[in-house]
């Protein structure tokens, strides 16, 4: 249970730190303790979609993940971006991803500070 803690905080670090360096992701709303409380919510529907959303994609791209020799995983971690701001949305949260090429730069500074913070992190069960 603590290490599952970990990750979703370690991803919602992640994602403020998308939100902070890209305009176009946006995380709107009141007060500073909404506005976290969302971003742990958006948090969880980010590791949810991560979890189960992810591999399948992963198994039906793996020709294309071959072929470009693993680049192709932007695109995942864009489209799953893409599709957390879509939930986050049929949820009335106030996150928003503007456009796929957000979505990959977003993709991308969400996985470099995740692992980071992961690496950082203590790893308990």
């Amino acid at each position: 249970m603590t290490n599952f803690l970990i990750k979703t905080l370690a991803n919602a670090g992640a994602l403020a730190v998308a939100i902070w360096l890209i305009g176009d992701i946006t995380l709107s709303g009141g007060s500073s303790g909404e506005k976290t409380l969302t971003l742990v919510v958006v948090a969880l529907i980010f590791g949810v979609v991560n979890f189960v959303v992810k591999p399948i994609v992963k198994l039906f791209s793996l020709p294309l993940l071959i072929l470009t020799l693993g680049l192709f995983t932007l695109v995942i971690n864009a489209l799953m971006l893409m599709l957390t701001s879509w939930l986050a949305d049929k949820l009335d949260l106030s996150f928003h991803v503007e456009g796929f090429w957000t979505a990959v730069l977003g993709g991308l500074i969400i996985s470099l500070v995740s692992w980071a913070l992961n690496m950082a992190l203590p790893d308990r069960d």
